[in-house]
């Protein structure tokens, strides 16, 4: 059987290591501060993605960009509407979760592939409900980006009723896309890297690709839908320095978007795979042997340190404590931190070294928002408050446009703060 290859980027050789791959990106969120969604929240976070093309890249080929994409919150209202046309039902919010799958464009191994991803779903206990082809358009995309496009599917997955805990759910979804992806990717069972779950949430959704900013709404048909609706949106444009660009490394991950760079990489994940044989953990019981290893070592060092911080977050901590475990301010010597943060810092100290490197980071688990800048502030990050209850945030100024009478503040990040 004739194995197909989507990811745009190739494997050690030569003078050419992926270990030495970084960016410098453009990021930023629009974010309704009281929860309230709407599809112009969409439209905003469109809008400043846009206007943050310049800090993305492209190649020889204009119209192949290095990544664009967004995250929103799972649209009920657009899922129950598009599940019956492709002859399913969906549960009520929180009892179900959608996945945004890349697969191989040759039909026999894709079905291969979705009847692994099936019987895994089952094993774990939960209910297959449908599978949803993504309707695209291609026209805008480069040469590039269209011989490496992956065929994108939409897999819909319902709650085992025994599972009565949010965070439950999104650990045993968790689980089941670990098991696949050991099952068909690193098996090699469905050729190199044609297997990719960009997404795979109750809370959360992902729309990301080889494209540029102006190319993801005129690629995804579903932004364009009213119903598409969410009370927060990030957004990222990729520039890949030394990287080659592919589908899977656009951002935004599963949890967070991040321009900058990770320099302390090769420690981090060897220390990290260190720990792996001494992992336990109540919450995740005997499936914490199912999700090793943690990271995925041909992932991108955003890549690596979403899949850490994905792992210590549905392990049961908040994101802003994983966030202040990964990325601490220093602490060691600041003269006005008080006693308690500084105990914070120091003991968990002992369990994990910085993620250090000049970085701007937001993240998002579907429902907290929040932004952290490196210890020396080396990528900008800005921010508004509007009287509108929105709260903007992006490497720069002038995204999108906010009348100054509905400023209630603004201020940019600072350094080592969240």
């Amino acid at each position: 059987m004739k194995r197909m290859k989507h990811i745009g980027f190739p494997s050690k050789q030569g003078l050419y290591d992926p270990e030495w791959e970084h960016d410098a990106c453009g990021i930023g969120f629009v974010v309704n501060i009281k929860g309230e969604r709407s599809h112009d929240i969409i439209k905003q976070g469109l809008t400043v993605l846009s206007n943050l093309d310049h800090r993305g890249a492209r190649g020889a080929d204009p119209n192949t960009g290095d990544g664009a994409g967004i995250l929103l919150q799972l649209p009920h209202r657009f899922f129950k509407k598009v599940s019956r046309e492709n002859g399913f039902e969906i549960p009520e919010p929180g009892n179900y979760a959608v996945g945004m799958v890349f697969m191989a464009n040759e039909p026999m191994i894709r079905a291969e592939c979705e009847k692994v991803l099936m019987n895994i779903v089952r094993e774990e206990g939960q209910k297959f409900l449908g599978w949803r082809t993504v309707p695209t358009d291609d026209r805008s995309l480069g040469e590039g980006a269209r011989q490496s496009k992956p065929y994108i599917r939409q897999i819909f997955i319902g709650r085992d009723p025994a599972i009565t805990d949010d965070l439950a759910f999104e650990r045993k979804l968790y689980v089941i896309r670990k098991r696949a992806e050991k099952a068909i990717r690193y098996s090699g069972m469905a050729g190199d890297k044609s297997f990719y779950v960009a997404s795979l949430s109750a809370r959360t959704i992902v729309y990301k690709g080889m494209l540029t900013p102006d190319q993801l709404p005129a690629f995804y048909l579903d932004l364009k839908d009213p119903d598409i609706e969410s009370a927060l949106a990030l957004v990222h444009s990729r520039f890949s320095t030394n990287t080659f660009p592919s589908w899977e490394r656009a951002h935004p991950n599963r949890y967070l978007i991040h321009n900058g760079e990770i320099n302390t990489l090769r420690g981090n994940v060897n220390w990290m795979r260190a720990r792996e044989s001494m992992f336990r953990s109540e919450i995740f019981g005997e499936d914490i042997e199912k999700v090793l290893p943690i990271i995925n070592s041909d992932g991108s060092d955003s890549a690596m340190f979403d899949e850490c911080f994905e792992f210590l977050t549905l392990a049961g901590r908040s994101l802003p404590h994983v966030m202040m475990m990964m990325i601490p301010e220093p602490w060691s010597k600041h003269e006005s931190m008080s006693p308690e943060k500084r105990a914070f810092y120091e003991y968990h100290s002992c369990l994990m070294e910085p993620w250090d490197g000049p970085a701007a980071m937001a993240f998002s688990d579907g429902t907290v928002v929040g932004a952290v800048l490196d210890r020396n502030g080396l990528r900008p990050a800005r921010y508004y408050v509007t009287s509108d209850d929105l709260v903007i945030l992006a490497s720069e100024v002038g995204v999108v446009e906010v009348p100054p009478e509905k400023v209630v503040s603004k201020g940019r990040l600072q350094p080592g703060r969240m």
